[in-house]
């Protein structure tokens, strides 16, 4: 993050915490929104130091994209082994805390067999770990979409890997969540892959700010088509400078993230929202332990009150 937009940064978040005081120490039960972060944020972290950091911040849960910088799950010491996830799985529950989603790296783009075989492949693995670790979802994603006549061929390359995924977590209580991501935002696309897999173990992740960012299509107007497909949702801001997004404090950027979070409101949304700070892919943003502690107090002020 650069010096000006670090400056930003801290002198919002400084001034509405200021503002803030204890509203969250009033609301009841049912009013309080699902709030997660993602390890993206934290790539440094131990699992001890997020569960530590969870509890104390006010979070939920959390959703796993790498742990101490492994990307392959199944090679962390958390996860490599039956005894190793049992016991994760328990120092989690024993925070009061849940591993919401578990983030691949499986794009269903790709024509190459062996290449596609081999993201396949990847995403059942983790669908098998997020069941051991009772964790509802895991996250696959489309990227690269050419722009010719085989647009509609790749399309359709995607919509039967959900469907061969989709098979393959029928027997456990994993969904297969296709994140809106790369050059697949599309609404009209989204729709299509969706009623293509039609399976209610499939669905998505609304990351706005992804969307957004390609279509500037109003938050509502998307909500309104992808609602009953939207089971989970990534919270983010940026702001352009220089020609390049950089990401902000919640409401400092130009995207319309709250009118996002207030059509999921007024639409019924019960899952989690939840934090990505994306430092993995970043390094000069801010530091975790600057930023997750800011994310609850300011998306609850907003949720509370800003949404009539």
């Amino acid at each position: 993050m650069n010096d000006l937009t670090r400056r930003d940064f801290l002198q919002t978040t400084l001034g509405l915490l200021a503002t803030i005081g204890t509203v969250t120490a009033f609301r009841s039960a049912n009013e309080k929104p699902l709030l997660a972060f993602s390890t993206l944020g934290c790539p440094k972290w131990s699992l001890p130091t997020i569960l530590d950091a969870a509890v104390k911040d006010g979070y939920d849960g959390f959703e796993i994209r790498g742990l101490q910088g492994e990307m392959n799950l199944m090679k962390s010491p958390a996860f490599d082994s039956p005894a190793h996830i049992a016991e994760t799985r328990r120092l989690v529950a024993d925070k009061g805390l849940k591993i919401i989603n578990l983030g691949t790296s499986t794009q269903l783009h790709h024509a190459d067999p062996s290449t596609r075989q081999r993201h396949l492949d990847e995403a059942k693995r983790f669908i098998t770990l997020a069941d051991q670790l009772q964790c509802p979802y895991v996250r696959v994603f489309p990227d690269a979409l050419p722009g010719d006549q085989s647009r509609n061929a790749t399309l359709d390359r995607i919509t039967q890997g959900l469907i061969e995924l989709s098979d393959y977590a029928k027997k456990s209580q994993v969904s297969v969540l296709l994140e809106t991501h790369g050059d697949g935002v599309q609404t009209h696309e989204l729709m299509r892959l969706m009623q293509g897999a039609s399976s209610p173990n499939v669905g998505l992740i609304w990351d706005v700010f992804n969307m957004w960012s390609v279509t500037k299509e109003p938050p509502a107007g998307v909500y309104g088509q992808l609602r009953p497909y939207i089971r989970h949702v990534h919270v983010k801001d940026a702001k352009l400078i220089d020609g390049k997004y950089r990401y902000t404090a919640l409401g400092q950027g130009e995207s319309p993230i709250f009118e996002a979070i207030a059509a999921l409101k007024k639409g019924g949304y019960s899952g989690y929202y939840s934090f990505e700070w994306e430092k993995t892919w970043h390094p000069d943003l801010e530091e975790p332990d600057v930023v997750f502690p800011l994310y609850p107090s300011m998306f609850d002020e907003f949720y509370h009150s800003g949404i009539k």
